[in-house]
Order: structure tokens, then C-alpha cells, then sequence
């Protein structure tokens, strides 16, 4: 199973079947299309790259052209079933707001982004360099990243902004899934949350 494939499986796993989803972020639409085949799921993906979009559209799966950082107002509250954010949040200028837009369009959320405190992380910081992993594959001065984070950062922003947390745990560089110390442990930190 390619590791990809795996990952779409881990979070599939956290998403109930028959669900309405939006996912922020959808890339080429691969994981909408998974949800849909393996789920029977519906929903939309937004997606600003046109190259991606186009994918999408190629996948079968519905897709928005649009910057998320103008904001989810096109959407009303309870829109959705599941607001997915995967490896988007740390992309974003706004992460607070739209944490909280994802929070009040889904009935549940599902975050993921590279977890800043990964020994790899760490142990490249020692030495006094930033971390270039396959988590966060681009140099300091190329990188799309506006934002890092750790685990421990997420739990603290949930709890700020009335989020209850229903399952978190991390990914290691293989799409393996980590519960045992995520914060040090895991190179992709999850979390699945509600409103509190």
C-alpha cells in the first residue's frame, strides 16, 4: 500500500461513513475521491492551484476555486459534516479564525500539519540549522510554511478557542500512526475536534 494511500485510510478511518465533507485545501482532490469510493461521502474540496483543480475535476470530485484566506463566509454554519484541514493551517496568515470557521461550518474538524518538535526538528535546530524533512521538505527561504507548530501548540490553541478534542495522535515519516509521546515522536500531528 503506498504510503499516501495508507494515510487516506488513517484519517478515512476517523470520517463517518455517509458523511458530508469539505476539505480545505484539497489538493488534487485525491483524498475527496477516496472518501467517496471507500466512504460514501459527499461534499467539496477548495483549492486555489489551477493545476490542482483541474485534477480535481478529472477525479469527479466537486471543487471551489478559491483563497482561503477570504474566509469560509460563503458557508453557513453546520454546512458540513467533517471540515478537513489537512497539512493546510500552516499555510494560512489567519490560522486562529479559520480554525474557528472550520469549527463553526463542520460539525466536526480534522486538522493535521507538521509537528515542529519532532526529534528530527529538534535535533536540526540544535545544530543550529532549520529542520528540512520529508515533513517539512523546503528550505527557510522557499518554504510556503508561514506558520509552524508543535502538538503541545495545538492542544493549547483548541482549549483557547472552545474546541473539545476527541482523538489526537501523530503520523511518523512512513504514515505510520504514533500515540506514544506525538509531541517528540511523530513528524505529522492530528487532531479530530468538535465545538465545546
Amino acid at each position: 500500500m503506498s504510503n499516501d494511500r495508507a494515510i487516506h485510510q488513517i484519517i478515512a478511518d476517523l470520517i463517518p461513513t455517509g458523511s458530508r465533507v469539505l476539505d480545505l485545501g484539497c489538493g488534487d482532490g485525491s483524498l475527496l475521491a477516496y472518501l467517496r469510493d471507500h466512504r460514501q461521502c459527499t461534499g467539496y474540496g477548495v483549492e486555489l492551484d489551477d493545476a490542482k483543480v483541474l485534477e480535481c475535476v478529472r477525479r469527479g470530485v466537486n471543487v471551489i476555486q478559491r483563497n482561503l484566506e477570504e474566509g469560509l463566509s460563503l458557508f453557513e454554519d453546520n454546512s458540513f459534516d467533517v471540515v478537513l484541514q489537512l497539512d493546510t493551517l500552516q499555510h494560512l496568515r489567519n490560522t486562529e479564525a479559520m480554525l474557528r470557521e472550520t469549527a463553526r461550518i463542520g460539525r466536526l474538524g480534522l486538522v493535521s500539519f507538521p509537528n515542529f518538535a519532532h526529534w528530527a526538528h529538534r535535533l536540526s535546530v540544535l545544530r543550529g540549522r532549520m529542520p528540512v524533512t520529508k515533513a517539512l521538505p523546503y528550505q527557510w527561504y522557499d518554504t510556503p510554511n508561514i506558520r509552524v507548530a508543535t502538538f503541545a501548540d495545538f492542544e493549547v490553541l483548541a482549549r483557547k478557542n472552545g474546541l473539545r478534542t476527541l482523538a489526537s495522535f501523530g503520523l511518523n515519516s512512513q504514515g505510520g500512526v504514533v500515540n506514544n509521546w506525538p509531541n517528540l515522536l511523530a513528524s505529522t500531528a492530528v487532531f479530530k475536534f468538535e465545538r465545546g
